[in-house]
């Protein structure tokens, strides 16, 4: 029989894997944060600040 996992909530995790997602999440924050730092790095000084989110297309038409 196999074991069923996809009804597993994240208390019923193993430490390991709890770590495992606590480092990834931190990996993708860093990535993130480390991203916006060479943004803002790149286009000091300057009279706009670096937005973190992505606008979509300049003047597309709205769906």
């Amino acid at each position: 029989m196999v074991a069923d996992n996809t009804n597993k909530s994240p208390a019923d995790e193993s430490p390991a894997v709890e770590s495992l997602h606590k480092e990834q999440a931190d990996k993708a924050r860093d990535l993130k944060e480390g991203k916006l730092e060479e943004g803002l790095e790149d286009t000091f000084p300057a009279s706009d600040p670096v937005s973190v989110t992505n606008p979509g297309q300049p003047g597309a038409p709205e769906e």
